[in-house]
């Protein structure tokens, strides 16, 4: 058996396939901050046999929260000489360009903290200076005195040769083997001297809090007995083992997200659809990426909270791209000096959540809203509701301040809720050049489905699709994920000077590298599956573009279609290539895929229901434009193969409902997803983005 588990804001998700391809799923509230509590509570509602899992794949929050939230461990940094405010500087080109009182990010590591060595490589790799030893014997001395947890070491230009940060390493190791280290080489081998410390910083920052967090949970199953192979997912949309993880745990930052694309990109190769909107919105957060021609955007450029007035702070590992904004069921509607109506970021979490739960929130927010204008229904709460005060809550804190009906205040909240959504699915299709017409949605989450037929619509996206198990579904994705590991090495060298012999050597050194680290993991060298990519650019650009290129050894051929290629895509890219000037690389990207088995899709199979047979209830649901409708509401479960339905109407499933808007029609498709006719126009996209 396979079992997959995510922790969310709000609910910590399970799915399972036992060896017959059936899948379940289970769903208990998040414990915070002792998460791995809600992932053996969930484990526990679901029922299932906790001697027979075999495979274990979790997602988690723990890292995010622990940077975000800035609980990580008081952690320390050696540097070379001179680079010690590197971190301090970080980059000139400012987010808020006319704000005169625009401060910089307040760096991880206090001055204090940060630490200077005499040694010296030069950009080849050369040893200029060696590592003084004496000094750093001084420095550990210091960092214990001052009751430091972890240790950061980054040297200029360790990525081309990492030899003093190895040594470093294995001195603080036997003179202090109780603290927490991280090399900048062993997270990434990229060029850039301030995204580098930085990374290496934060790996260290929450080193303990990730070692803690795994070691807790795992110690929890062995208690369950539970002796499964386990793994957690990664940033980069793959799995990797507990051991790793706690090694590397900033490859985690964006864990459970990750999880929901992939599976998305996976549902659609199953079900022909190349071109997807992956949308999840949970209970704290609404989270999409595009997915185009199949294939999922993995980035080193990251950021944590950047936004248009700030910059953020940078972590170089392979992320995939993703937009995240901080609505979701749980996003608190407030009204703001100016007396405009807000919705989030801030978030009622998982406690005390919703006015709905009854756990003590007195502030509404836009599952209460959802709840008041009929989307959701009272009886699906797993807590008693008391409607007339979560309807009291949106008047006192909304309606009454716009002289609204309370129904006018919930719709509005909504409103405001999708506005903020559809914002950001522009930021990942019309923004970057694409026609949202030619993708579908696919929407998952608690919330996913409720709002995505009313934002598609508006987009001008003509097909939506809620998959099965869509309130789960980012812990379906972990089910369908392969062991992945990416291997970046900073490479500069004009293509068509390239000596092929270097060239090659440097390939076959990452792909030897990956295979030590599979076999590390039980994974057999005939199960591991590599892409390469390049970044490259044109000689005096700043900026690279990522080419797909091929395996194998390198030829003079091989050069000129991968020259070629790099000058469609920049076209692509940037409208425009110039012939006649050289190409250089700046990285060589090896992604290394460990296959393992997956559950196959069952398909629905045949029956005689009808559709009154899944039909639950009517009832009165407060629509935009048109107001109170009565409205058919049915049971998911029950839904046949083929069966159609005209909106309004109302799909209902545990933890999640489909809403159908007035002139949309649903079908059920032979796997038992949900495909949505949007009935929007080709003016749609167009008009919105105008």
């Amino acid at each position: 058996m396979r079992v997959a588990t995510d922790i969310g804001g709000t609910f910590t998700d399970l799915v399972y396939v036992n060896e017959d391809g059936e899948i379940g799923v289970a769903k208990s509230h998040t414990t915070p901050p002792n998460f791995e509590k809600g992932v053996i509570d969930v484990i526990e509602k679901s029922q299932i046999d906790q001697t027979a899992i075999q495979t274990f794949i979790h997602g988690t929050t723990v890292i995010i929260n622990a940077l975000t939230e800035r609980k990580g461990v008081k952690t320390g940094l050696i540097t070379t000489k001179g680079f010690r405010d590197v971190l301090e500087i970080a980059r000139g080109n400012r987010p808020d360009l006319f704000n005169v009182r625009y401060k910089k990010p307040e760096p991880f590591v206090e001055r204090y903290l940060r630490q200077e060595i005499d040694e010296r490589l030069n950009y080849k790799g050369e040893v200029v200076s060696r590592l003084n030893k004496e000094q750093l014997k001084d420095i550990i001395l210091y960092f214990q005195k001052e009751n430091v947890e972890a240790i950061a070491v980054s040297y200029l230009h360790s990525y081309v040769n990492p030899v003093h940060e190895i040594e470093t390493v294995k001195m603080i190791q036997e003179l202090w083997p109780e603290v927490a280290v991280t090399a900048s080489h062993d997270v990434t081998q990229e060029w850039r001297e301030y995204e580098r410390t930085n990374t290496a910083v934060l790996n260290s920052y929450v080193k303990p809090i990730a070692a803690s967090y795994v070691n807790r949970l795992h110690t929890k199953l062995l208690e369950n007995e539970t002796h499964s192979q386990n793994y957690i997912m990664q940033s980069n949309g793959g799995t990797t083992t507990f051991s790793r993880a706690k090694q590397t745990p900033i490859n985690m930052v964006e864990s459970g997200p990750v999880a929901g694309i992939y599976g998305a990109a996976v549902l659609g190769e199953i079900i022909g659809e190349d071109n997807i909107i992956a949308f999840d919105i949970g209970g704290t957060t609404a989270k999409c990426s595009l997915i185009n021609k199949g294939e999922v955007k993995v980035s080193t450029e990251y950021f944590i909270e950047k936004d248009e007035r700030n910059a953020g702070y940078p972590i170089k590992v392979p992320v995939v791209d993703i937009v995240e904004i901080g609505n979701g069921g749980g996003s608190i509607a407030w009204i703001d000096d100016a007396g405009s109506l807000k919705v989030g970021p801030q978030s009622a979490g998982a406690l005390p959540g919703p006015v709905a739960y009854g756990q003590g929130c007195t502030e509404p927010t836009t599952t209460d809203a959802n709840l008041v204008t009929g989307r959701l229904s009272p009886d699906n709460f797993d807590y008693a509701v008391d409607l007339d005060k979560v309807k009291t809550a949106i008047k006192e804190k909304v309606a009454d301040y716009f002289d609204l009906s309370v129904e006018e205040a919930a719709l509005g909240i909504i409103r405001i809720a999708n506005s903020n959504m559809l914002n950001a699915l522009k930021l990942i299709s019309i923004r970057k050049g694409h026609n949202p017409r030619d993708f579908s949605l696919v929407a998952f989450g608690g919330g996913g489905s409720m709002h995505a037929p009313a934002l598609a619509k508006e987009l001008g996206v003509k097909k939506v699709i809620v998959p099965v198990a869509s309130p789960v579904f980012s812990a379906w994705g972990m089910l369908m994920t392969d062991l992945r590991h990416d291997y970046i090495q900073t490479y500069i060298k004009r293509l068509l000077q390239v000596d092929l012999k270097e060239l090659n050597k440097e390939w076959n050194s990452l792909e030897a590298k990956s295979l030590t680290q599979f076999k590390e993991e039980d994974i057999d060298e005939s199960r591991v599956i590599f892409s390469r990519y390049a970044d490259i650019r044109y000689l005096g650009q700043e900026h690279t573009v990522k080419v797909p290129v091929p395996s194998g050894q390198w030829t003079e051929e091989t050069i000129l279609e991968v020259v070629n290629h790099f000058a469609d895509l920049h076209e692509q890219h940037y409208t425009f290539k110039l012939e006649g000037t050289p190409a250089e690389i700046v990285n060589l990207h090896l992604t290394a895929f460990g296959r393992v088995m997956k559950p196959q899709l069952k398909k629905l199979s045949a029956s005689s229901g009808s559709l009154e047979q899944a039909l639950k209830e009517t009832r009165q649901v407060y629509f935009e434009e048109v107001g109170w409708l009565e409205t058919n509401i049915y049971h998911r479960q029950l839904l046949n193969k083929e069966v159609q339905i005209s909106g309004p109407a109302i799909v209902e499933e545990t933890s999640a409902s489909t809403v159908l808007y007035p002139g949309q029609s649903l079908t059920v498709d032979e796997y038992g997803n949900l495909i949505i006719d949007t009935g929007g126009s080709e003016n749609d996209a167009t008009s919105n983005e105008s």
